[in-house]
């Protein structure tokens, strides 16, 4: 009779090994949908990709729960998982543009274009990403460096399997399959409305960037250690190459934001913002990891300490947040077509606003006399996110053309007065809520559930305007916490001072 151990060990390659036969299958169906449009061979793929998926999801419990001790059971998990997206990805990528191919004359072909280029790059993303973590892995690993944490890595795959099935699933979707409850929960996902399709791939390419700047910063300083030859001055330019490419990454989500909302997509605009000021959060994190924001012991003493990468921040700052928000204010307030509120100074308010903004940016970089852990003023990430949120019912309200237009316009108007006030107002500190995110992992959680659990509903706008709205009155609670506790990014409790 076999033993416990034995029966583990053969699941646990079964559950490894048995899904890239499932993804081939799925692919050699789909190719057959894209000749024949067959919804029966369609309803196969699915069922190939679904169970592919699951054994994907549960390997992971199984090998918690049974502890199977498999030869070289993490790394053959991780080339199955390689193999894996390696032919979804792509195969999805095709599939979206055949969709596109076969589109009715009354579709909207801008936006589906649009989702189709969005597509190719949140594939291309998740496969970089994968040869990057490989490479910055193993590479520090032989140096003697730990290994990062399982439930690190696998939140990406966690999240990318689901994904990867559900593009599949609107891809390649062939309606008149089998009558079964199944296939009507498919049909549900393959008529999925795009603006939930652009929520998911946002949130895996921000999840795939925050992974890469993750490997970043705990393998960046190792993997350079011999390659630099203990020349300080090149591995910091080295190093600063990953902190740079996240602030860009920055500033193209808010030129993203931009096209989006020029495209009549303002709750999709405000997620991307949402992405920004992650990546807004990363690149300043990432920095401070990898040693970057303290000058070198034989740099001579600066009255000001500005950098290249300093620099660069504050222009992704300035797209992202004080010229993106303007103009998606400007575009929507244009479409409203209404005499009162055109009578109103739309367009010097937004041209306010992006003064106020870059008057904020210059006078926080010339500040000699900052509060560790705390801004001086509201700062413009989450000045632009509570101007930005009421955005999505303006965005609402004009697509439905519901008689609440002329109200949200008039709110928004105040609103984008207040928020350039607030970032000016240098005697209320606010908190770094970045670092606060870092140190309180309940806070973190509570914010993602939020954003998760609205951004499907049409209340996501009033949930984000409510939360922003206890950030602008958190100054009532905060100044009683120290700098010096405020400034930690280790997870420790928040404690007032005494």
């Amino acid at each position: 009779m076999s033993s416990p151990k034995f029966i583990s060990t053969n699941v646990a390659a079964l559950l490894v090994y048995g899904r890239p036969p499932m993804v081939f299958a799925g692919m050699v169906c789909a190719i057959n949908v894209m000749l024949d449009r067959n919804p029966f061979v369609y309803y196969s793929g699915v069922i190939f990709l679904l169970a592919a998926m699951i054994l994907d999801l549960i390997d992971g419990w199984f090998a918690a729960r049974f502890r199977p001790q498999a030869k070289l059971a993490h790394l053959a998990d991780r080339i199955m998982d390689k193999v894996v997206y390696s032919m979804v990805f792509p195969m999805v990528a095709v599939g979206m543009m055949w969709r596109y191919l076969s589109l009715a004359e009354s579709a909207n072909f801008r936006l589906e274009m649009l989702h189709v280029v969005f597509v190719f790059v949140l594939c291309v993303t998740v496969l970089m990403r994968d040869n990057f973590a490989h490479f910055m892995r193993n590479f520090s690993l032989r140096k003697g460096e730990v290994e990062e944490m399982k439930e690190v890595t696998r939140l990406r795959t966690m999240v990318a399997a689901p994904i990867g099935v559900v593009l599949y699933i609107h891809a390649f979707y062939i309606p008149g399959g089998p009558d079964s409850s199944l296939y009507s929960w498919i049909s549900w996902l393959g008529a999925i409305p795009i603006q939930q399709l652009f929520f998911l791939e946002i949130l895996l390419l921000i999840i795939n960037f925050g992974s890469i700047a993750g490997y970043c910063r705990k393998y960046g300083t190792a993997c350079l250690d011999d390659l630099c030859l203990n020349d300080e001055v090149l591995r910091r330019r080295i190093l600063a190459v990953f902190p740079n490419a996240l602030t860009v990454m920055n500033a193209l989500m808010g030129i993203l934001a931009m096209l989006f909302a020029y495209r009549g997509r303002v709750q999709e605009a405000y997620l991307i913002l949402l992405g920004a000021g992650f990546f807004d959060k990363l690149d300043g994190a990432v920095a401070r990891k990898l040693g970057l924001t303290t000058p070198l012991p034989s740099a001579k003493p600066r009255k000001y300490n500005i950098t290249l990468g300093g620099v660069l921040d504050d222009v992704s700052d300035t797209v992202s947040f004080c010229i993106a928000p303007a103009v998606i204010f400007f575009i929507l307030m244009s479409q409203v077509n209404d005499e009162s509120i055109q009578a109103l100074p739309y367009g010097w308010i937004a041209i306010m606003y992006v003064f106020l903004g870059v008057t904020r940016l210059v006078l926080f970089v010339l500040d000699q006399n900052s509060i560790p852990g705390f801004f001086k003023g509201m700062p413009v990430p989450g000045a632009a996110l509570l101007a930005a949120a009421p955005f999505i019912m303006l965005g609402n309200a004009l697509e439905t053309n519901t008689p609440d237009v002329v109200f949200w316009a008039q709110f928004c108007f105040v609103l984008m007065i207040i928020a350039g006030i607030l970032m000016i107002s240098f005697p209320i500190r606010y908190m770094h809520i970045g670092r606060l995110m870092s140190r309180s992992r309940k806070f973190l959680f509570l914010t993602i559930v939020l954003i998760i659990g609205f951004a499907f509903t049409p209340y996501f706008g009033h949930a984000a305007l409510a939360y922003l709205i206890l950030y602008v009155f958190s100054p009532l609670y905060t100044w009683r916490i120290s700098p010096e506790i405020a400034s930690k990014e280790n997870p420790e409790k928040l404690s007032p001072s005494s």
